[in-house]
């Protein structure tokens, strides 16, 4: 199954070894011209573990699973594979106007490179209502690009069902974000845009930097 096939909500609740999450990232590492697929960098924790896929843009939360409960600084061979269930997946974007800017994102943000096949093809809800009951249409399927704004998924998902960030000086803060909890996606803005007192005056103008793929509730 090629990437562009794939609705990446169904890879939730794998285990890192699936054939299918296994194929997907498998097809992400050969977009980037790798002959085999990256070994993840490996953050464990008591209640989570992150597989960072810095290469592809990429990384992976996983919940234990059964009773299962990792150590902290365990190596890709340690872990019980078995016993974890994939909770949440991140794509990263680095606009060209964000890359030299190394004071505007943390660190390990800019460690990313950008998800190599874009469109990103999100299934959303055609259905769905306002804050006020009011029925909306929306499109079945949102491809999300390396320059998609704050607008287009705005337009395309109507507003979301929490947002937050931006406030406080330009400097410091974090930017903006959005989340469309019935959708499962949660998206954080970059650039300068995104952040100060006046982020979401102009947040429509702002380019994704982060988006997580969750469960739909």
């Amino acid at each position: 199954m090629s990437c562009s096939d794939t609705d990446i909500h169904q890879l939730l609740g794998s285990n890192p070894l699936s054939p299918q999450l296994s194929q997907y990232i498998t097809n992400l590492a050969a977009a980037v011209s790798l002959h085999q697929p990256p070994t993840p960098e490996v953050k464990s924790y008591p209640d989570a573990i992150y597989f960072n896929y810095f290469s592809i843009g990429l990384s992976l939360l996983y919940a234990p699973k059964g009773g299962y409960k990792p150590t902290s600084r365990l190596k890709f061979d340690d872990i019980k594979h078995d016993k974890l269930s994939l909770d949440s997946i991140y794509v990263y974007n680095v606009p060209i106007n964000q890359q030299t800017k190394g004071t505007s994102s943390r660190a390990a943000e800019l460690a990313f490179s950008t998800y190599p096949l874009l469109p990103l093809g999100l299934n959303i809800t055609p259905e769905s209502k306002d804050k006020e009951g009011k029925s909306i249409s929306r499109p079945s399927k949102l491809d999300v690009h390396a320059e998609t704004s704050g607008k287009d998924f705005v337009l395309a998902l109507g507003e979301p069902d929490r947002k937050g960030g931006g406030a406080g000086p330009s400097s410091g803060s974090i930017g903006i974000w959005c989340e469309w909890t019935k959708d499962g996606i949660m998206v954080e803005f970059g650039g300068d845009e995104a952040k100060g007192p006046q982020a979401w005056e102009r947040g429509k103008d702002a380019i994704w930097k982060i988006i997580t793929v969750f469960s739909k509730r």
